[in-house]
C-alpha cells in the first residue's frame, strides 16, 4: 500500500512539474499554426478548409467534410447566409513528377471556422483550442490563454462534482448512511488544507453561506480535491472497504498525499487566493457564447460580401 502511494506521488509530481510549461508551449504552438492559415483577397479574410483540417487533426477529407456540412446547417439555422461564409473552390495540388490535380476545397470565414470547431470533438486538444481561438474577437494570444484558463476551471469544477457524486454513491452503498459522505469529505478537506476545516476555508475565502467551498477555489485546488476523490473511489473498491473509519482513513491519507505533492511544488492550498465565483463565470461564458455567433458573423461579412 505504501509503495503504491509513493508511486502515485512520484508520478503526479512529475506530471505537475511539466504540466504548466507544456500547456503554455502547446498553446503557443497551436496559436502560431492557426495564425498561418489565413489568407486575404479583396479585403476578405478567409482560410481553406483543407488547411484547417490539418490543424484540427482530421486525417481524411471525407470525415472532415461531414463536420463542415454540420457547420453549414448551423450557419443556416442561425439566420446567416451560408454562401457568405462557405464558398466552394477548386484547388490545384502538385502530385510530383510534373503532375497536378484539381481537388475540391471550401473557403471559410472566421465565423464558418467557429461553427466548424463547435461541431468537432472538444476532447481533442486542437479542437478545444480552436473553439476558443475562433470565439474571441481579438487575436491576441494572451486573451486566448485567459479564456482557456476559464474554461479549464469550469471543466475541472464539473469533474469534481462528478467524482464527489461517485464517492457519495459508493459510500452510501457500503454504509447506508446519508451523513457519512459529509463527514468523510470534511475530514479530507482538513487534510488537504493543512488542518483547516471546510468552514475555516469558507470563512478565509469569503464564501457566502450555503455555497460550496469548491465554487471559490482556484483550478489547481479543485483538481487536487478531484484527484484525491478518484484515488479514494478506486481504493474503496480495490480494498473492499466497508466501514466509515476505514473509508475516512483512506480519504484522509489520499488528501495528505495530494497535499504533499502540492507542497513539493511550493503550493500551499490554504494560502491560495479565492477565485471568481464559479456561477458568475458560468453566466458570463454562457452570455458570451450567445452573443458570439451574430457578432462573429457581422465581423466576417463587414469586410466583404463573400468568402
Amino acid at each position: 500500500m505504501q509503495s503504491d502511494r509513493a508511486s502515485v506521488r512520484i508520478l503526479v509530481g512529475s506530471v505537475a512539474a511539466q504540466e504548466t510549461n507544456m500547456k503554455q508551449e502547446i498553446i503557443r504552438q497551436l496559436f502560431n499554426e492557426f495564425e498561418q492559415i489565413w489568407r486575404s483577397e479583396a479585403g476578405v479574410e478567409f482560410c481553406l478548409a483543407r488547411d484547417l483540417q490539418i490543424r484540427l487533426g482530421y486525417t481524411t477529407w471525407e470525415s472532415f467534410a461531414k463536420v463542415i456540412e454540420k457547420a453549414r446547417t448551423a450557419c443556416g439555422t442561425s439566420g446567416q447566409g451560408i454562401g457568405d461564409h462557405f464558398r466552394e473552390v477548386i484547388k490545384t495540388v502538385d502530385l510530383g513528377l510534373g503532375k497536378r490535380r484539381e481537388i475540391d476545397d471550401v473557403a471559410l470565414t472566421r465565423y464558418a471556422c467557429y461553427l466548424v470547431a463547435q461541431n468537432g470533438d472538444p476532447r481533442k486538444e486542437p479542437i478545444a483550442f480552436a473553439q476558443t481561438y475562433f470565439a474571441v474577437q481579438t487575436r491576441k494570444q494572451e486573451v486566448v490563454e485567459q479564456r482557456l484558463e476559464e474554461l479549464e476551471r469550469l471543466q475541472a469544477r464539473e469533474k469534481l462534482s462528478s467524482s464527489e457524486r461517485s464517492l457519495s454513491g459508493i459510500i452510501y452503498e457500503r454504509l447506508h448512511n446519508n451523513e457519512s459522505f459529509g463527514r468523510i469529505r470534511s475530514m479530507g478537506d482538513q487534510a488537504l488544507f493543512g488542518g483547516h476545516t471546510t468552514q475555516d476555508m469558507k470563512h478565509k475565502l469569503g464564501v457566502p453561506q450555503g455555497r460550496p467551498l469548491a465554487d471559490f477555489l482556484p483550478t489547481i485546488t479543485i483538481k487536487a480535491k478531484d484527484f484525491a476523490n478518484e484515488i479514494t473511489n478506486f481504493s474503496i473498491k480495490r480494498d473492499d472497504l466497508k466501514s466509515e473509519p476505514d473509508i475516512a482513513d483512506e480519504h484522509v491519507k489520499n488528501n495528505h498525499g495530494v497535499r504533499n505533492v502540492l507542497l513539493d511544488r511550493g503550493i500551499k492550498p490554504e494560502s491560495l487566493s479565492p477565485a471568481e465565483d464559479i456561477r458568475k463565470l458560468e453566466r458570463r461564458v454562457k452570455a458570451e457564447r450567445k452573443k458570439l455567433p451574430n457578432r462573429l458573423a457581422t465581423d466576417s461579412t463587414s469586410s466583404g460580401d463573400n468568402a
